[in-house]
């Protein structure tokens, strides 16, 4: 994925690094696997199961599961 238009419009891309649009997220289990090993480099972090993309506009969360470019969970926030 490197760019999309999100629900509300906004344009959203993640092509300069670092970006506020694409967030590493790792579950639990997955952040417990990495922490376990004897050594911990930067470089042998693998990636995150799912790409998270946030839109700055809205707020609106967007999960993908690679390779797909279709989301497979969208959040937004509740209207109060």
């Amino acid at each position: 994925m490197a760019r999309m238009t999100c629900k509300c419009g906004a344009k959203l891309n993640n092509q300069s690094a670092p970006n506020d649009i694409e967030l590493v997220v790792y579950t639990d289990k997955e952040w417990d696997v990495i922490c376990s090993k004897d050594v911990l480099h930067p470089w042998t972090i693998p990636s995150p199961k799912y790409e998270v993309w946030r839109c700055p506009e809205c707020k609106r969360i967007y999960v993908y599961e690679p390779p797909g470019n279709t989301p497979v969970m969208v959040y937004s926030l509740e209207e109060e």
